[in-house]
């Protein structure tokens, strides 16, 4: 029989953000039913069953109680009956939410979330957003959420600029939205941003690889200057020599059809593709060993990582247009 979905919640997936979410969102809704509902959250593989038992047990004074099993894929078969006892018959004023991963080794433990839907769980899917697209659409939401609105160019550019990371990008939302009229273009991004293409690097590169050796050098020493790790900067460099490669061994200028077959954000590869001009199979090759040994060298074969560093970026320069 299956039980009442606000008393058996299932979070599934690995995306911390989305993750803290949910169970925040069951403990919120479980407190607009009885505000003074108490609330505990810990690991299963710190519980043993008796343990277990007095947390799903009916409270001697009727309290209102919510426990969050956090990991459960790391659950014991113990743990995992016990688990599923409960579930299948709760206790009154309990709420129980199962936070797994969705794997497990043992079989009991990948089988749970199964048992668990099988019940009648409230299920929250949080799967770990690597596809741009999905990125792209969670910036979306998130600035929709706190009142505003971005358009495409806006997103791509905080993307640049804040990094994959949701719970910056989230926080990077909200921010922009409280700064501004909630009307998000490229250039409130910028603004608000300034810097942040500097400290990931990209800046340093781009400028590399389309020969502009006055403003690539100015990138790179205001970049170190500011305390950027030369290791971030040499994998800017890498990435988009990388990306310039795939783009133009694909030989198409289709950019949305082009973003589907390399898995990139389409304005990474609108990027890539302006970048291409100048280059060609055999200076890119050369490229991509410059880029490869200053990743070595920034990593401690360098005597002068700075050095480094300034020698492959006059190295770009150099093969661009070549």
């Amino acid at each position: 029989m299956a039980v009442d979905p606000s008393s058996l919640h299932l979070v599934l997936g690995d995306e911390e953000l989305l993750v803290e979410r949910a169970v925040r969102a069951a403990v919120r809704d479980a407190r607009e039913a009885d505000p003074t509902a108490e609330s505990r959250r810990v690991k299963v593989s710190e519980l043993t069953g008796s343990e277990l038992d007095e947390m799903l047990s009916p409270s001697l004074f009727s309290e209102g109680r919510v426990v969050a099993l956090e990991a459960a894929q790391e659950a014991n078969k113990e743990i995992v009956e016990a688990i599923l006892s409960h579930a299948g018959q709760p206790a009154d004023g309990v709420v129980l939410v199962v936070v797994h991963s969705g794997g497990g080794r043992a079989k009991q433990a990948k089988e749970m979330p199964k048992a668990l839907r099988d019940l009648g769980a409230r299920v929250t899917e949080c799967p770990k957003i690597t596809k741009p697209a999905k990125r792209e659409a969670f910036v979306r939401e998130e600035v929709s959420n706190a009142g505003g609105r971005i358009d495409a160019a806006g997103v791509s550019a905080l993307i640049e600029s804040v990094g994959s990371d949701l719970r910056e990008l989230a926080a990077a939302a909200s921010q922009l939205v409280a700064d501004t009229d909630g009307r998000i273009d490229e250039t409130a991004v910028r603004r608000y941003h300034q810097g942040r293409a500097e400290v990931s690097g990209f800046a340093v590169a781009e400028k590399a690889v389309t020969g502009d050796r006055a403003g690539s050098l100015e990138a790179l020493r205001w970049a170190l200057r500011i305390g950027v790790p030369q290791v971030l900067i040499a994998d800017a460099l890498a990435d988009t020599v990388r990306t310039i490669g795939r783009v133009a061994a694909a030989g198409r200028t289709d950019t949305y059809r082009l973003a589907g077959e390399l898995s990139l954000p389409e304005w990474k590869v609108r990027k890539a593709l302006s970048q291409a001009r100048g280059w060609n199979s055999s200076s890119v090759a050369e490229a991509m060993r410059a880029v490869a040994t200053v990743n070595a060298e920034v990593k401690g074969q360098a005597a002068d990582a700075d050095y480094a560093l300034e020698r492959t970026v006059l190295r770009l320069v150099g093969l661009q247009g070549r």
